[in-house]
């Protein structure tokens, strides 16, 4: 499946042009993300940051020494009933797509969350058509949420949004405790 096996790692502020070359794709070339205009590194250095610092995880896959895809775990919503609730991000090098990088970072992603107390992640992805994203959060144990039709417009078209969600650890089945 791979050229050699990816190693997953968290992410480093160097990471970040490689990150930013990989997320600008996917804004300037397709619908996975609802942005327009592509972020440059500072903005993604910004992002990056503020993730982080909020303590979610954050981590890049690497093969043969390059960073081939990203994914990382953010706030769903702000208001605190969702405190335990995140929302993750994947984005795989078009390079290296159907390699099993994405589920090798999706799996270290729910992992990390499900460790740091989270008990419901949800995926928000850009169009119905998307089957790359969808198979892949139905193989690592995510159902279907529900379909936003027409969310979104871009590149001359409506465009839908997907949610999709799994439960984490205990998921609803027990109280979880406020820190």
């Amino acid at each position: 499946m791979f050229d050699s096996p990816p190693t997953i790692r968290t992410a480093r502020l160097e990471d970040l042009p490689e990150i930013q070359a990989i997320y600008s794709h996917y804004v300037t070339h397709g619908v996975a993300s609802f942005e327009i205009e592509a972020p440059d590194t500072l903005e993604m250095t910004r992002r990056y940051e503020a993730i982080t610092a909020r303590g979610f995880p954050y981590f890049v896959a690497e093969v043969d020494g390059k960073v081939t895809g990203f994914a990382y775990a953010s706030t769903y919503r702000a208001r605190a009933a969702y405190d335990f609730t995140v929302e993750d991000s994947v984005y795989v090098s078009p390079a290296h797509l159907q390699r099993g990088i994405g589920r090798a970072l999706l799996q270290a992603l729910i992992e990390a969350c499900t460790e740091a107390g989270f008990r419901r992640m949800v995926a928000v992805i850009g169009d119905s058509a998307n089957l790359g994203s969808i198979k892949l959060h139905r193989a690592c144990g995510f159902t279907d949420a529900g379909v936003l039709p027409s969310a979104g417009f871009k590149f001359g078209r409506w465009v839908d949004s997907v949610r999709m969600q799994r439960p984490l650890g205990e998921g609803d089945t027990t109280t979880p405790q406020r820190s």
